[in-house]
């Protein structure tokens, strides 16, 4: 399996809180869940839990959006894929 050494949990978990300040965020590594499918060659596979008042009165597309633009700088560097949860911390309480 081809790794890439320099994207980990914490570095996403760093640039998301840099640009969303999340009142709740959680980012886990599922590159492991992947290996042996065709994505797993391209890069590591995360999943991302966030609660931000950035989300305030978005849809459900431009919060992804947000999550990928402040993860943009690390996706060429061997994301493959995001799973993303993005919530307001209204939606959080509920």
């Amino acid at each position: 399996m081809i790794t890439f050494p320099g994207v980990t949990a914490e570095r996403l978990a760093e640039a998301l809180r840099a640009t969303l300040h999340p009142t709740m965020l959680d980012v886990r590594d599922d590159s492991a869940l992947h290996a042996g499918h065709a994505g797993a060659r391209e890069g590591r596979h995360f999943s991302v839990s966030v609660v931000s008042a950035a989300f305030d009165g978005l849809s459900r597309l431009a919060r992804h959006r947000l999550v990928y633009d402040a993860a943009r700088p690390l996706i060429a560097e061997g994301i493959h894929a995001l799973a993303i949860e993005a919530r307001t911390p209204a939606e959080a309480q509920r």
